[in-house]
Protein backbone atom coordinates (compact mmCIF):
# COMPACT_ATOMS: atom_id res chain seq x y z
CA UNK A 1 0.00 0.00 0.00
CA UNK A 2 1.47 3.48 -0.99
CA UNK A 3 2.48 5.70 2.12
CA UNK A 4 0.27 8.76 1.87
CA UNK A 5 1.34 12.59 2.50
CA UNK A 6 0.10 14.42 5.71
CA UNK A 7 -0.15 17.25 6.95
CA UNK A 8 -1.10 18.48 10.70
CA UNK A 9 -4.89 18.21 11.81
CA UNK A 10 -5.07 21.35 13.71
CA UNK A 11 -2.57 24.71 13.95
CA UNK A 12 -0.46 24.64 17.09
CA UNK A 13 1.50 27.53 18.06
CA UNK A 14 5.41 27.92 19.99
CA UNK A 15 6.39 31.30 21.70
CA UNK A 16 10.11 31.67 22.38
CA UNK A 17 12.91 34.31 21.35
CA UNK A 18 15.24 34.25 18.29
CA UNK A 19 19.12 33.18 19.04
CA UNK A 20 20.69 36.11 17.88
CA UNK A 21 17.87 38.79 17.55
CA UNK A 22 16.87 37.99 21.12
CA UNK A 23 13.22 39.22 20.07
CA UNK A 24 10.60 37.32 20.86
CA UNK A 25 8.71 34.86 18.42
CA UNK A 26 5.86 33.73 17.90
CA UNK A 27 5.63 30.39 15.06
CA UNK A 28 2.38 28.36 14.31
CA UNK A 29 2.12 25.29 12.14
CA UNK A 30 -0.91 25.26 9.82
CA UNK A 31 -2.34 22.41 7.58
CA UNK A 32 -1.26 22.77 4.19
CA UNK A 33 -2.72 21.25 1.10
CA UNK A 34 -0.94 18.36 -1.14
CA UNK A 35 1.89 19.16 -2.93
CA UNK A 36 2.80 22.04 -0.61
CA UNK A 37 5.71 21.42 0.79
CA UNK A 38 7.10 23.45 3.52
CA UNK A 39 6.44 26.93 3.27
CA UNK A 40 7.32 29.73 5.92
CA UNK A 41 4.93 32.83 6.00
CA UNK A 42 6.20 36.38 7.50
CA UNK A 43 2.96 37.59 9.37
CA UNK A 44 4.39 40.91 10.50
CA UNK A 45 5.22 41.62 7.01
CA UNK A 46 2.98 43.36 4.76
CA UNK A 47 0.93 41.43 1.91
CA UNK A 48 2.25 38.18 4.80
CA UNK A 49 4.56 37.02 2.33
CA UNK A 50 6.13 33.89 1.31
CA UNK A 51 9.27 31.89 1.83
CA UNK A 52 9.83 28.68 -0.15
CA UNK A 53 11.72 25.74 2.10
CA UNK A 54 14.49 25.46 -0.69
CA UNK A 55 17.71 24.88 -1.16
CA UNK A 56 18.07 27.60 -3.99
CA UNK A 57 17.16 29.91 -1.11
CA UNK A 58 19.71 29.42 0.98
CA UNK A 59 22.02 33.04 1.48
CA UNK A 60 24.01 31.97 4.62
CA UNK A 61 25.17 29.45 6.86
CA UNK A 62 27.52 31.32 8.97
CA UNK A 63 25.25 30.07 12.57
CA UNK A 64 22.63 28.35 11.42
CA UNK A 65 20.23 28.50 8.01
CA UNK A 66 19.27 31.31 6.52
CA UNK A 67 16.68 30.90 3.33
CA UNK A 68 15.76 34.08 1.64
CA UNK A 69 13.09 35.13 -1.12
CA UNK A 70 12.03 38.22 -2.75
CA UNK A 71 14.28 40.33 0.11
CA UNK A 72 12.05 37.78 2.87
CA UNK A 73 14.56 36.24 5.28
CA UNK A 74 13.86 33.51 7.70
CA UNK A 75 16.99 32.76 10.39
CA UNK A 76 17.85 29.18 12.00
CA UNK A 77 15.36 27.50 9.80
CA UNK A 78 16.94 24.01 10.62
CA UNK A 79 15.80 22.68 14.25
CA UNK A 80 12.41 23.05 12.92
CA UNK A 81 12.89 21.97 9.57
CA UNK A 82 14.32 18.73 11.60
CA UNK A 83 11.41 18.36 13.25
CA UNK A 84 8.81 18.50 9.90
CA UNK A 85 11.07 16.21 8.19
CA UNK A 86 11.51 14.02 11.19
CA UNK A 87 7.99 13.23 11.50
CA UNK A 88 7.73 12.64 7.85
CA UNK A 89 5.23 15.73 7.47
CA UNK A 90 4.68 16.41 3.83
CA UNK A 91 2.98 20.11 3.55
CA UNK A 92 3.11 22.60 6.46
CA UNK A 93 2.95 26.40 6.68
CA UNK A 94 4.87 27.91 8.94
CA UNK A 95 4.03 31.21 10.50
CA UNK A 96 6.28 33.71 11.81
CA UNK A 97 6.29 37.47 13.55
CA UNK A 98 9.41 38.09 13.08
CA UNK A 99 12.51 36.89 11.02
CA UNK A 100 14.07 34.29 13.11
CA UNK A 101 12.37 31.05 14.36
CA UNK A 102 12.88 30.49 18.48
CA UNK A 103 15.47 28.49 19.37
CA UNK A 104 13.68 27.29 22.39
CA UNK A 105 16.02 24.87 24.27
CA UNK A 106 18.88 24.38 21.22
CA UNK A 107 17.29 21.72 19.74
CA UNK A 108 13.84 20.09 18.10
CA UNK A 109 12.04 18.77 20.70
CA UNK A 110 9.45 21.81 21.62
CA UNK A 111 8.82 21.61 17.83
CA UNK A 112 8.10 17.75 18.18
CA UNK A 113 6.03 17.65 20.99
CA UNK A 114 4.38 21.11 19.67
CA UNK A 115 3.53 18.92 16.38
CA UNK A 116 2.80 15.38 18.17
CA UNK A 117 -0.22 17.41 19.91
CA UNK A 118 -1.47 18.75 17.18
CA UNK A 119 -1.68 15.40 15.31
CA UNK A 120 -1.42 14.30 11.92
CA UNK A 121 -3.99 13.79 9.39
CA UNK A 122 -3.15 11.70 5.71
CA UNK A 123 -4.27 13.30 2.43
CA UNK A 124 -5.51 12.31 -0.63
CA UNK A 125 -2.31 11.99 -3.02
CA UNK A 126 0.91 9.46 -2.27
CA UNK A 127 4.20 10.89 -0.96
CA UNK A 128 6.56 11.61 -3.43
CA UNK A 129 10.34 10.38 -2.20
CA UNK A 130 13.63 10.97 -4.11
CA UNK A 131 15.23 7.64 -4.99
CA UNK A 132 18.72 8.44 -5.85
CA UNK A 133 19.62 6.27 -8.88
CA UNK A 134 23.86 6.97 -7.91
CA UNK A 135 26.25 7.64 -5.30
CA UNK A 136 26.25 11.28 -4.50
CA UNK A 137 29.03 12.84 -2.79
CA UNK A 138 30.82 16.06 -1.51
CA UNK A 139 34.06 16.60 -0.24
CA UNK A 140 36.34 19.49 1.33
CA UNK A 141 39.59 18.04 1.49
CA UNK A 142 41.04 21.32 3.59
CA UNK A 143 38.65 20.74 6.48
CA UNK A 144 38.47 17.00 5.75
CA UNK A 145 34.90 16.98 5.63
CA UNK A 146 33.18 14.19 3.25
CA UNK A 147 29.53 13.64 2.67
CA UNK A 148 27.94 10.73 0.54
CA UNK A 149 24.12 9.63 -0.17
CA UNK A 150 23.93 6.04 -1.38
CA UNK A 151 20.68 4.25 -2.81
CA UNK A 152 18.80 2.75 -0.13
CA UNK A 153 14.80 1.62 0.37
CA UNK A 154 14.99 3.90 3.50
CA UNK A 155 16.58 6.86 5.18
CA UNK A 156 19.59 6.66 7.06
CA UNK A 157 22.47 8.62 8.60
CA UNK A 158 25.27 8.33 10.40
CA UNK A 159 27.78 11.26 11.50
CA UNK A 160 30.99 11.69 12.67
CA UNK A 161 32.51 14.68 14.54
CA UNK A 162 36.06 14.89 15.96
CA UNK A 163 37.29 19.00 17.26
CA UNK A 164 40.32 17.55 18.03
CA UNK A 165 39.89 18.53 21.11
CA UNK A 166 40.70 16.71 24.53
CA UNK A 167 37.06 17.63 26.20
CA UNK A 168 34.66 16.57 23.07
CA UNK A 169 36.98 13.67 21.69
CA UNK A 170 35.66 12.17 18.15
CA UNK A 171 31.97 10.84 18.60
CA UNK A 172 29.35 8.54 16.26
CA UNK A 173 26.10 8.96 15.63
CA UNK A 174 23.31 7.17 13.61
CA UNK A 175 19.64 7.21 12.75
CA UNK A 176 18.60 3.86 11.09
CA UNK A 177 15.05 4.67 10.52
CA UNK A 178 13.17 7.87 10.39
CA UNK A 179 10.62 6.50 13.25
CA UNK A 180 13.35 6.55 15.82
CA UNK A 181 13.89 10.75 14.90
CA UNK A 182 11.60 11.90 17.85
CA UNK A 183 13.27 9.73 20.44
CA UNK A 184 17.05 9.36 19.53
CA UNK A 185 17.74 12.73 18.21
CA UNK A 186 14.92 15.60 18.34
CA UNK A 187 16.37 15.86 22.02
CA UNK A 188 19.69 16.88 21.23
CA UNK A 189 21.03 20.19 21.73
CA UNK A 190 23.11 22.71 20.02
CA UNK A 191 26.63 22.87 21.38
CA UNK A 192 29.08 25.65 21.69
CA UNK A 193 32.94 25.76 22.67
CA UNK A 194 32.87 28.37 25.18
CA UNK A 195 35.90 30.66 23.31
CA UNK A 196 33.07 30.55 20.22
CA UNK A 197 30.21 32.00 22.83
CA UNK A 198 33.18 34.40 24.19
CA UNK A 199 33.07 35.75 20.53
CA UNK A 200 29.24 35.87 19.57
CA UNK A 201 28.76 37.96 23.04
CA UNK A 202 31.64 40.19 21.68
CA UNK A 203 29.99 40.20 17.87
CA UNK A 204 26.76 41.72 19.37
CA UNK A 205 25.14 37.89 18.29
CA UNK A 206 23.12 35.29 20.36
CA UNK A 207 20.68 38.31 22.05
CA UNK A 208 18.52 35.29 22.68
CA UNK A 209 21.10 32.97 23.83
CA UNK A 210 20.42 31.83 26.84
CA UNK A 211 22.70 28.72 28.92
CA UNK A 212 19.66 26.04 28.96
CA UNK A 213 19.45 26.10 25.26
CA UNK A 214 22.78 24.82 24.30
CA UNK A 215 25.78 22.70 25.89
CA UNK A 216 28.98 24.97 26.33
CA UNK A 217 32.68 23.47 26.16
CA UNK A 218 35.45 24.27 27.88
CA UNK A 219 38.31 22.45 26.06
CA UNK A 220 40.65 25.82 27.34
CA UNK A 221 41.90 27.30 30.42
CA UNK A 222 39.14 30.07 32.27
CA UNK A 223 39.54 32.19 34.90
CA UNK A 224 36.98 32.98 37.12
CA UNK A 225 36.71 36.63 35.80
CA UNK A 226 35.46 34.91 32.39
CA UNK A 227 32.99 32.72 34.78
CA UNK A 228 31.73 35.63 36.76
CA UNK A 229 30.89 37.47 33.11
CA UNK A 230 29.14 34.59 31.81
CA UNK A 231 27.14 34.59 35.19
CA UNK A 232 26.16 38.11 34.72
CA UNK A 233 25.35 38.32 31.09
CA UNK A 234 23.09 34.74 30.98
CA UNK A 235 21.92 35.72 34.58
CA UNK A 236 22.91 32.41 35.62
CA UNK A 237 24.58 32.38 39.04
CA UNK A 238 26.34 29.40 40.24
CA UNK A 239 28.55 28.60 36.90
CA UNK A 240 31.15 25.97 37.11
CA UNK A 241 33.08 23.91 34.68
CA UNK A 242 32.18 20.39 35.60
CA UNK A 243 35.60 17.94 35.40
CA UNK A 244 34.46 16.63 31.75
CA UNK A 245 34.95 20.11 30.61
CA UNK A 246 31.35 21.60 30.26
CA UNK A 247 29.47 24.31 32.15
CA UNK A 248 26.70 22.84 34.41
CA UNK A 249 24.25 24.57 33.07
CA UNK A 250 22.81 21.49 31.53
CA UNK A 251 23.31 17.98 31.82
CA UNK A 252 23.75 15.46 28.87
CA UNK A 253 21.22 13.38 27.64
CA UNK A 254 22.90 11.09 25.82
CA UNK A 255 27.18 10.37 25.69
CA UNK A 256 27.06 11.61 22.27
CA UNK A 257 24.93 14.41 21.81
CA UNK A 258 26.74 16.59 20.17
CA UNK A 259 27.26 14.04 17.15
CA UNK A 260 23.54 13.37 17.42
CA UNK A 261 22.95 17.08 17.21
CA UNK A 262 25.17 17.45 14.28
CA UNK A 263 22.54 14.57 13.01
CA UNK A 264 19.56 16.52 13.68
CA UNK A 265 21.08 19.38 11.84
CA UNK A 266 21.37 17.37 8.64
CA UNK A 267 17.91 16.14 8.85
CA UNK A 268 16.67 19.81 8.49
CA UNK A 269 19.26 21.34 6.30
CA UNK A 270 18.24 18.26 3.62
CA UNK A 271 14.69 19.28 4.03
CA UNK A 272 15.78 21.57 1.58
CA UNK A 273 15.78 19.15 -1.03
CA UNK A 274 12.00 19.91 -1.65
CA UNK A 275 10.97 16.16 -1.10
CA UNK A 276 12.61 13.45 1.26
CA UNK A 277 15.17 11.15 0.07
CA UNK A 278 15.59 7.33 0.29
CA UNK A 279 19.29 6.97 0.57
CA UNK A 280 22.11 6.01 3.46
CA UNK A 281 23.93 8.44 4.24
CA UNK A 282 27.51 9.17 6.00
CA UNK A 283 29.08 11.94 6.94
CA UNK A 284 32.42 13.09 8.41
CA UNK A 285 32.77 16.25 10.24
CA UNK A 286 29.23 17.89 8.38
CA UNK A 287 27.95 21.28 9.16
CA UNK A 288 25.53 23.58 7.34
CA UNK A 289 28.28 24.75 4.67
CA UNK A 290 28.74 21.11 4.51
CA UNK A 291 25.36 19.76 4.29
CA UNK A 292 23.84 22.71 2.01
CA UNK A 293 25.98 22.15 -0.37
CA UNK A 294 25.23 18.26 -0.07
CA UNK A 295 21.84 19.46 -0.65
CA UNK A 296 22.23 21.44 -3.86
CA UNK A 297 23.87 18.50 -5.11
CA UNK A 298 21.09 16.03 -4.53
CA UNK A 299 18.51 18.38 -5.89
CA UNK A 300 20.78 19.35 -8.93
CA UNK A 301 20.71 15.36 -9.27
CA UNK A 302 17.17 15.19 -8.78
CA UNK A 303 16.15 17.35 -11.45
CA UNK A 304 18.26 15.43 -13.55
CA UNK A 305 17.04 12.66 -13.48
CA UNK A 306 13.09 14.03 -13.35
CA UNK A 307 13.83 15.18 -16.47
CA UNK A 308 14.98 11.95 -17.89
CA UNK A 309 11.35 10.72 -17.32
CA UNK A 310 9.40 13.70 -18.53
CA UNK A 311 8.68 13.13 -22.56
CA UNK A 312 6.00 15.78 -23.48
CA UNK A 313 2.84 15.43 -24.58
CA UNK A 314 2.32 17.11 -27.89
CA UNK A 315 -1.64 17.77 -28.97
CA UNK A 316 -1.31 19.56 -32.78
CA UNK A 317 -5.15 20.58 -32.16
CA UNK A 318 -4.62 22.73 -28.86
CA UNK A 319 -3.67 26.03 -29.96
CA UNK A 320 0.00 27.15 -29.18
CA UNK A 321 0.91 29.07 -25.81
CA UNK A 322 2.96 31.09 -28.69
CA UNK A 323 3.30 30.79 -32.47
CA UNK A 324 5.71 31.66 -34.94
CA UNK A 325 4.65 35.20 -35.13
CA UNK A 326 4.66 35.94 -31.52
CA UNK A 327 8.14 34.09 -31.14
CA UNK A 328 9.62 36.75 -33.54
CA UNK A 329 8.55 39.10 -31.65
CA UNK A 330 10.44 37.74 -28.51
CA UNK A 331 13.37 36.22 -30.38
CA UNK A 332 15.93 38.26 -32.01
CA UNK A 333 16.52 35.51 -34.85
CA UNK A 334 14.89 35.21 -38.19
CA UNK A 335 14.50 32.70 -40.97
CA UNK A 336 16.82 30.24 -41.64
CA UNK A 337 18.10 30.89 -37.90
CA UNK A 338 14.82 30.88 -36.07
CA UNK A 339 14.94 27.41 -35.37
CA UNK A 340 11.51 26.57 -32.94
CA UNK A 341 7.85 26.70 -34.46
CA UNK A 342 6.12 27.02 -31.27
CA UNK A 343 6.08 26.66 -27.63
CA UNK A 344 3.68 25.03 -25.96
CA UNK A 345 3.82 25.39 -22.25
CA UNK A 346 5.33 27.47 -20.40
CA UNK A 347 5.57 28.27 -16.10
CA UNK A 348 7.84 30.19 -13.77
CA UNK A 349 10.34 26.73 -13.49
CA UNK A 350 10.56 25.60 -17.34
CA UNK A 351 9.30 25.56 -20.81
CA UNK A 352 8.49 23.48 -23.96
CA UNK A 353 9.00 24.30 -27.31
CA UNK A 354 8.47 22.40 -31.01
CA UNK A 355 10.57 21.97 -34.18
CA UNK A 356 8.47 20.54 -36.97
CA UNK A 357 11.55 19.08 -39.39
CA UNK A 358 11.40 19.24 -42.67
CA UNK A 359 13.31 18.51 -45.96
CA UNK A 360 12.96 22.18 -46.75
CA UNK A 361 15.29 23.07 -44.30
CA UNK A 362 18.68 25.40 -45.68
CA UNK A 363 21.13 22.84 -43.89
CA UNK A 364 20.29 19.91 -45.49
CA UNK A 365 21.48 20.78 -48.83
CA UNK A 366 25.07 20.52 -47.56
CA UNK A 367 24.77 18.81 -44.35
CA UNK A 368 25.01 15.14 -45.24
CA UNK A 369 23.12 15.13 -48.85
CA UNK A 370 23.00 12.15 -49.29
CA UNK A 371 21.37 11.02 -46.04
CA UNK A 372 19.81 13.94 -44.02
CA UNK A 373 20.46 14.14 -40.20
CA UNK A 374 19.78 17.43 -38.57
CA UNK A 375 23.44 18.84 -37.13
CA UNK A 376 23.48 18.44 -33.53
CA UNK A 377 25.28 21.96 -33.16
CA UNK A 378 21.64 23.11 -34.82
CA UNK A 379 19.90 21.29 -32.52
CA UNK A 380 21.41 22.73 -28.92
CA UNK A 381 20.83 25.82 -30.67
CA UNK A 382 16.81 25.48 -31.43
CA UNK A 383 16.80 24.25 -27.50
CA UNK A 384 18.79 27.33 -26.46
CA UNK A 385 16.12 29.48 -28.72
CA UNK A 386 13.12 27.71 -26.40
CA UNK A 387 14.95 28.31 -23.35
CA UNK A 388 15.77 32.13 -25.00
CA UNK A 389 12.24 32.26 -24.83
CA UNK A 390 11.66 31.55 -21.00
CA UNK A 391 14.44 33.61 -20.07
CA UNK A 392 13.32 37.35 -22.05
CA UNK A 393 10.00 36.25 -20.87
CA UNK A 394 11.27 37.33 -17.04
CA UNK A 395 11.93 40.99 -18.40
CA UNK A 396 9.30 43.13 -18.91
CA UNK A 397 10.15 44.20 -22.32
CA UNK A 398 12.05 40.76 -23.79
CA UNK A 399 12.71 42.94 -26.96
CA UNK A 400 15.47 45.03 -25.41
CA UNK A 401 17.32 42.26 -24.42
CA UNK A 402 19.30 39.27 -25.91
CA UNK A 403 20.68 36.18 -24.42
CA UNK A 404 23.92 35.01 -25.22
CA UNK A 405 25.47 31.41 -24.21
CA UNK A 406 27.65 31.57 -20.70
CA UNK A 407 28.36 27.86 -21.14
CA UNK A 408 27.17 24.53 -22.50
CA UNK A 409 27.86 21.15 -20.06
CA UNK A 410 26.82 17.49 -20.14
CA UNK A 411 26.15 17.17 -23.73
CA UNK A 412 24.64 14.13 -25.19
CA UNK A 413 23.65 13.06 -28.92
CA UNK A 414 21.34 9.97 -28.57
CA UNK A 415 19.37 9.56 -31.50
CA UNK A 416 19.69 10.96 -34.59
CA UNK A 417 17.05 14.01 -35.74
CA UNK A 418 15.86 13.62 -39.55
CA UNK A 419 12.92 14.94 -41.90
CA UNK A 420 9.58 14.12 -40.95
CA UNK A 421 10.61 14.35 -37.04
CA UNK A 422 8.72 16.92 -34.52
CA UNK A 423 11.26 17.97 -32.14
CA UNK A 424 9.99 18.86 -28.15
CA UNK A 425 11.98 20.50 -25.94
CA UNK A 426 11.72 20.60 -22.66
CA UNK A 427 13.63 23.02 -20.69
CA UNK A 428 13.62 23.25 -16.47
CA UNK A 429 15.46 26.11 -14.36
CA UNK A 430 18.58 23.77 -12.65
CA UNK A 431 18.33 27.30 -10.14
CA UNK A 432 16.18 30.28 -9.65
CA UNK A 433 17.51 33.51 -12.82
CA UNK A 434 19.38 35.80 -10.93
CA UNK A 435 21.07 38.68 -12.19
CA UNK A 436 20.32 38.11 -16.00
CA UNK A 437 21.93 34.46 -15.53
CA UNK A 438 19.91 31.77 -16.90
CA UNK A 439 20.85 28.17 -15.56
CA UNK A 440 18.63 25.22 -17.65
CA UNK A 441 18.45 21.31 -18.28
CA UNK A 442 17.40 20.86 -21.74
CA UNK A 443 16.01 17.38 -22.92
CA UNK A 444 15.20 16.88 -26.42
CA UNK A 445 12.56 14.13 -27.35
CA UNK A 446 11.23 12.67 -30.75
CA UNK A 447 8.17 10.88 -29.83
CA UNK A 448 9.29 9.16 -26.43
CA UNK A 449 12.66 8.46 -27.79
CA UNK A 450 15.23 11.30 -26.27
CA UNK A 451 17.68 12.56 -28.88
CA UNK A 452 19.51 15.35 -26.81
CA UNK A 453 20.18 16.43 -23.37
CA UNK A 454 22.07 19.06 -22.26
CA UNK A 455 22.93 21.85 -19.74
CA UNK A 456 23.16 25.33 -20.61
CA UNK A 457 23.80 28.75 -19.15
CA UNK A 458 22.95 31.88 -20.76
CA UNK A 459 22.99 35.31 -19.67
CA UNK A 460 20.20 37.87 -20.59
CA UNK A 461 21.93 41.39 -21.82
CA UNK A 462 20.37 44.57 -22.93
CA UNK A 463 20.47 45.44 -26.21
Amino acid sequence: MLEKQKTVKIPVTISGVGLHTGKEVTLTFKPAPINHGYKFKRIDLEGEPIVNVDIDNVIDFSRGTTIEENGVRINTVEHTLAALAGLGLDNVIIELNCSETPILDGSSAVFVEALLKAGFVEQDADKKYYRLTTNITYNDPERDVELIAMPSENFQVSAMIDYNSSVLKSQFAYLNKIEDFKDEIAPCRTFVFLHELEQLIAQNLIKGGDLNNAIVIVDKPVDSITIEKLSKIFNKPGIEVKKEGILNNVDLYFNNEPARHKLLDIVGDLALVGMPVKAKIIARKPGHKANLAFAKKIKEQLVKDKLKKIAPVYDPDAPPLFDINQISKILPHRHPFLLIDKIIEMSDTHIVGLKNVTMNEAFFTGHFPGNPVMPGVLNIEAMAQTGGVMALCSVSNPEAYNTYFLKIDNVRFKNRVIPGDTIIYRLDLISPIRRGICHMKGVAYVGNKIVIEAELMAQIVKK
